[in-house]
């Protein structure tokens, strides 16, 4: 195991932080914000150009067939560029389930036009109930048409096609299939829209391998987790420039021990947070027996963490941190979407407590 990111990875962490400075600033980030979908054809033009949107699979799919860690640099530096739109739910969400869940002519169909940048998708997995477990899902499928309602499914609106997940499998469904209904939900988070997806007898496509479901959203809840790192990481830099800056009894706050404190622990946070989702990608791309574990405690500090950050931030930064105009809110409002998102923390302590119980069953069978 490494313990720090190779050339290759240092060379893609810079030229991704370069790309994203030039091509995404905040100002960018609000204007889209205020389209409603989040997403601009142009940035996204460019991402492919680039190698973004293919950077984990294959290349005989047209991927960059880079790996796991790499991954998870790309996805910092789009958290910290607060990157609107349907990278995360493209790419790392729906790209990393058709990955592990499709047939090779299915990648070829629904995998490679995501890479070349021709294609956008989304997972749809929330229900009413709110539950994250995919055992818990009440979508039905009958003579290959899907009915029942999705709840919470990031980035609908700009996606091609849907991979729709119900009791027996995972399905794809064109957006502009025959009865299904596309609806804006209210959410926080203004640079990743969320809605409502009701699908009534709509046509769909099972995907051949539905079992490496489990596997997809492993990698999308450590994307998540890394980009919830990278979020912390501006979060604290904007709080610590600020903190030089703004002066009480003539003297920058910076200097008294409270504020210094807060910014302690938020690069505390921050960095335990980055180690553990770095070693849950590493995990992953070595098929290490405790990767679902390391996911599930990445995922798990991540949340916690970055709401955390997140507080400290809007405090030092006082009613400042609360206006519109100051960026702090808006990372803070990504890390608070993005706390529930696949599973929060209380989801995945539950989890890795069943996984811990699991291990213990097989070995006391096995002894």
């Amino acid at each position: 195991m490494q313990f720090g990111l190779s050339d290759s990875q240092l060379l893609l962490k810079e030229n991704t932080r370069k790309f994203f400075a030039s091509e995404c600033p905040m100002a960018s980030v609000r204007r889209l914000m205020e389209t409603g979908t989040a997403y601009d054809p142009s940035l996204w033009s460019k991402m492919a150009e680039q190698g973004y949107l293919g950077i984990i699979f294959p290349e005989e799919y047209d991927g960059a067939g880079l790996g796991k860690v790499d991954l998870i640099v790309l996805m910092e530096e789009a958290g910290r560029a607060l990157l609107p739109g349907p990278f995360f739910s493209t790419v790392a969400l729906a790209g990393a389930v058709l990955h592990e869940a499709a047939t090779p002519e299915q990648k070829k169909r629904y995998l490679a036009p995501i890479c070349r940048g021709e294609a956008r998708a989304t997972l749809a997995l929330l229900e009413a109930g709110a539950s994250w477990n995919p055992a818990d899902i009440r979508v039905a499928c009958a003579d290959g048409r899907l009915s029942g309602e999705k709840l919470f499914v990031s980035d609908a609106a700009p996606a091609d096609f849907l991979l729709v997940v119900a009791r027996d499998g995972v399905y794809v469904v064109q957006a502009k299939a025959a009865r299904i209904t596309v609806e804006l939900m209210n959410g926080l988070d203004l640079t990743r829209p969320q809605y409502a997806v009701r699908l009534n007898a709509t046509p769909a496509e099972k995907l051949g391998h539905s079992a490496g479901l489990a596997r997809g959203l492993e990698i999308a809840a450590a994307a998540l987790a890394a980009e919830l790192v990278g979020g912390m990481q501006r979060t604290l830099e904007l709080t610590v420039e600020y903190a030089k800056i703004r002066k009480q009894f003539g003297k920058p706050i910076g200097i008294f021990q409270a504020v210094q404190h807060q910014c302690a622990d938020m690069y505390l946070e921050t960095e335990s947070a980055r180690s553990a989702a770095y070693y849950a990608a590493w995990a992953l791309e070595e098929n290490s027996p405790d990767a679902a574990a390391a996911v599930s405690i990445a995922k798990l500090y991540a949340s916690d963490a970055g709401r955390t950050v997140g507080n400290r931030g809007i405090q030092v930064h006082g009613g400042m941190g609360f206006t519109w105009e100051n960026d702090v809110h808006l990372y803070y409002r990504r890390a608070k979407a993005s706390e529930t998102m696949l599973g929060d923390a209380t989801f995945h302590r539950e989890r890795l407590a069943r996984l811990v119980i699991d291990t213990q069953d097989a070995l006391a069978k096995s002894a």
